[in-house]
């Protein structure tokens, strides 16, 4: 059996249906794991969805493992992870598990396997500048990390890596699990023919000549606080470690003055570098409940 997870939080509603529409008819069960304050109306009926409400937002790492416990109990081998914003083809399940299953026949240690991501800014194949290929079996990359949306996992491998971990809440989870991985000698890896367009950030901007995402204010404090966390963890690869933490103060100018809700994005930063340098972990609302009203 395949299952799906697919995350949402305040999700634009024809975007989710059709999302939701297309991956039902490519797998067995699909739960729906929904972030936003209010419940979303999906209007679908079907015993193959399993939808579960968090007003609160539970941080995408915990709606992640609710579906990945949900889909092993199941019975599910394979789980496909999603985010609202992903668009896949009619073959996509099919193809991504075909590689998983034919990567367990040759004995090879690859735990979890993703397409190559096109982003739906610029439209091109999105390529890390710094991230090396690690090994290449036939049509697959083996590769440091891969982003969760497009993420099919082998799930008989989970127990031993373990789950997403909820304390990041949000930015960096799925690299750290990649990352966790290693530690258990498995690999992650990119489907190179298999392609999926994919939202990374909320919009694009330039400074210097660069071009880099942006995000809503309240994200700066996971990308600030989650980067100083991620970087005292030994697993940890140490090019990501220095090129994160050199970058922080051009981020930092960079939101600060060159952006819109300059003063909010600003104590977001503050609060996360804080936080970060406190080793304080879990959910803004919980660690500055005062400053959250």
């Amino acid at each position: 059996m395949i299952g799906a997870a697919i995350i949402l939080y305040q999700p634009d509603s024809d975007i989710t249906y059709r999302l939701i529409e297309s991956v039902l008819q490519q797998v067995d069960v699909l739960c729906v794991i929904d972030n936003s304050p209010m419940p979303t109306s999906l209007k679908i009926a079907t015993k193959k969805l399993h939808y579960h409400h968090f007003p609160t937002n539970v941080g995408i790492a915990k709606a992640q493992n609710v579906g990945l416990k949900e889909l092993q109990v199941l019975g599910c081998e394979y789980a496909l992870l999603l985010d609202q914003d992903s668009q896949i083809d009619p073959d996509f399940v099919f193809r991504l598990s075909s590689l998983l299953v034919a990567s367990k026949i040759n004995e090879q240690p690859i735990i979890a396997i993703g397409p190559r991501v096109i982003c739906s800014f610029s439209e091109k194949a999105v390529k890390p500048r710094v991230q090396r290929e690690i090994l290449v079996y036939e049509d697959i990359v083996c590769v440091t990390q891969i982003i969760s949306s497009g993420m099919m996992i082998d799930l008989s491998k989970l127990d031993l890596v373990g789950f997403k971990d909820e304390t990041l809440f949000i930015d960096g989870v799925d690299h750290e699990w990649c990352w966790r991985a290693r530690t258990h000698d498995y690999m992650v890896a990119i489907a190179d023919k298999i392609e999926m367009v994919h939202r990374l950030g909320d919009a694009r901007s330039k400074f210097a000549g660069v071009t880099y995402k942006v995000g809503s204010p309240i994200r700066l404090y996971y990308q600030f606080r989650n980067i100083l966390l991620l970087a005292r963890r030994g697993y940890v690869p140490s090019y990501w470690k220095t090129r994160n933490i050199l970058v922080l103060p051009i981020r930092f100018f960079a939101n600060a003055l060159l952006q819109t809700q300059k003063r909010k994005r600003f104590r977001y930063m503050l609060c996360g570098l804080w936080d970060g340098l406190t080793n304080k972990r879990g959910s803004f609302s919980d660690n500055w409940k005062d400053n959250n009203k």
